[in-house]
């Protein structure tokens, strides 16, 4: 299983740009396989542009959008932005899409959050030939388009959707590379997530999908002072719908029953029950506990760089 950083939205709404840049280039010196950048709906960098400047000071780690909502970018616009951020990184974006949710299209976009599940469909139907630089030709019930796309040098980037649904998990599996996760634990991975976007695409005839798990994460010995920081600081999540779904599978009340946290032990072993679970890739959301700050970051980022360096070197 893969690992890698992703930078959380509390962080990436007040960081300036040079510095969410420097993150991806510590993280790459770090040995980390990959770096995500959260796109907020209001606030915050664009992270398709914090990405192509990144990768211009990069060379190796993969860099990801964990998720760019879909509604607000036709899919032109989408590919014609992806291709050339992947232009710029040298072949190394991973853009992950999502359709964020119903309250922040409907109340702060103002657009119609109606059937999401055939929207996102119809949405990879129409981006998917563009970024391989094909004509597209498609009528369907949210996008008509007669469009081809062309971005010199431009390589076709990987597709991962966060899908978390059976619908969306379908098309993710038979339409995209793969899925991109938050707040699902061991048991939703392995009985929904990954079961069904691995059976879409063994369907469709496909390669087998990436499931890029994404969880809150610290090494601590105050595993109750975490429990209590995730209950506070990440409840908005046990509240949204798309979430709930999963929070359910796993039993769990709330985000703080499946955040990953224990001292190293504990959580290499949380790390290899999400591996067993169907995980190909973790990404990190790394959360401090304690007075220290600092040292408390500091030490869950050591173990996830030598679990990464180990990976590398099997």
């Amino acid at each position: 299983m893969k690992i890698g950083l992703i930078t959380p939205p509390e962080v990436i709404a007040i960081t300036p740009l040079a510095d969410l840049i420097q993150h991806a280039i510590q993280a790459e010196q770090d040995g980390f396989d990959s770096f995500w950048f959260v796109q907020l709906p209001s606030g915050g960098c664009d992270v398709l542009t914090t990405i192509a400047l990144a990768g211009q000071q990069t060379s190796r780690i993969e860099l990801g959008t964990g998720v760019v909502p879909t509604y607000p970018r036709h899919p032109l616009v989408m590919a014609q932005q992806a291709l050339t951020t992947q232009a710029a990184t040298n072949g190394r974006l991973t853009l992950g899409l999502g359709l964020s949710h119903q309250p922040v299209v409907e109340n702060m976009m103002g657009l119609s959050y109606e059937r999401p599940a055939r929207h996102m469909r119809e949405y990879l139907s129409v981006l998917g030939p563009l970024l391989q630089q094909e004509p597209v030709d498609y009528e369907g019930d949210f996008f008509r388009v007669n469009a081809s796309m062309n971005v010199p040098e431009a390589s076709p980037c990987s597709v991962v959707v966060a899908a978390l649904a059976p619908l969306m998990l379908k098309a993710a599996g038979e339409l995209a590379d793969g899925t991109v996760t938050w707040m699902g634990g061991p048991k939703a991975i392995e009985t929904h997530v990954a079961l069904k976007i691995n059976e879409a695409a063994k369907g469709a005839g496909r390669p087998q999908p990436r499931v890029c798990v994404g969880l809150p994460i610290a090494v601590t010995d105050d595993s109750e002072a975490a429990r209590e920081y995730v209950a506070d600081k990440l409840a908005i999540y046990g509240q949204l719908v798309n979430y709930r779904r999963l929070l359910d599978m796993d039993g769990a009340a709330g985000p703080a029953d499946i955040a990953i946290m224990g001292d190293e032990q504990s959580v290499t072993q949380q790390l290899g029950d999400l591996a067993e679970a169907g995980a190909t890739d973790f990404i990190a959301s790394i959360f401090p506990v304690g007075d220290d700050a600092n040292a408390s970051i500091q030490r869950t980022r050591q173990l996830l760089a030598s679990l990464s360096a180990n990976n590398s070197k099997a």
